[in-house]
């Protein structure tokens, strides 16, 4: 049997909420509309997950979550809300939370969500889903921007380039680097896409620009 316990300060939610959970076999649900009752109800009674409202007098559900996962941290909790989930994501993601799920859900999406969560597994919107995505791109780029990644020139490339830099023609940097035209031509030509230019002149000061290859 999965006990569960709904903590919400509006007595026809809980009530409405408890009812559609318990038309499961397998759930039973207790229900409080008093955030200040939570700690003593869980010493009573042994709960596999709790429902918590994100708003309530005195005190928001992930508040709530914060205290009691203090003092039993091995406790399931998930946030039951009626507003946009979009914008509490990272908070209920910092605050430990084991996931959270809206009030305008149907009951096959409520229980969905509270199975997934004492599997230790989350279940997200798509909408919000691709919203996360955009945003992880966008910090990755941004990271990246940050640390300098960019293109990067091989041992050979690095040293056509210093070729290039001394005024060998191509055929003059093959007989130098013991290798054929062709092959320098072709590393070229990779150099040339790697740093989106389009001569040799352009790669050269590109290149000495991103410190690929020392100034001379």
């Amino acid at each position: 049997m999965t006990r569960i316990l709904i903590v919400d300060d509006h007595p026809a939610v809980g009530a409405g909420t408890k009812a559609m959970l318990e038309q499961e076999e397998d759930m039973k649900v207790d229900v409080t509309d008093q955030a200040s009752e939570v700690e003593e109800l869980i010493k009573n009674q042994l709960y596999d997950i709790l429902l918590l409202d994100l708003y309530m007098p005195g005190i928001s559900g992930v508040d709530l979550a914060k205290r009691l996962k203090r003092t039993s941290p091995d406790l399931t909790i998930l946030i039951y809300t009626g507003f946009d989930l979009n914008t509490h994501f990272n908070m209920m993601v910092e605050a430990n939370i084991n996931g959270f799920v809206s009030k305008t859900a149907t009951s096959e999406q409520l229980i969905t969500a509270i199975r997934c969560a004492l599997r230790d597994e989350v279940v997200i919107p798509l909408h919000l889903f691709k919203q996360l995505r955009r945003s992880e791109a966008s910090i990755s780029h941004s990271v990246n921007k940050r640390e300098g990644a960019g293109p990067s020139l091989n041992e050979k490339e690095q040293s056509i380039l210093k070729e290039v830099a001394s005024g060998l023609t191509n055929r003059e940097i093959a007989q130098s680097l013991h290798m054929s035209q062709r092959s320098v031509e072709y590393t070229l030509t990779g150099i040339f896409n790697k740093l989106t230019v389009k001569s040799r002149t352009e790669a050269l000061f590109k290149a000495q620009e991103l410190g690929l290859v020392s100034k001379s």
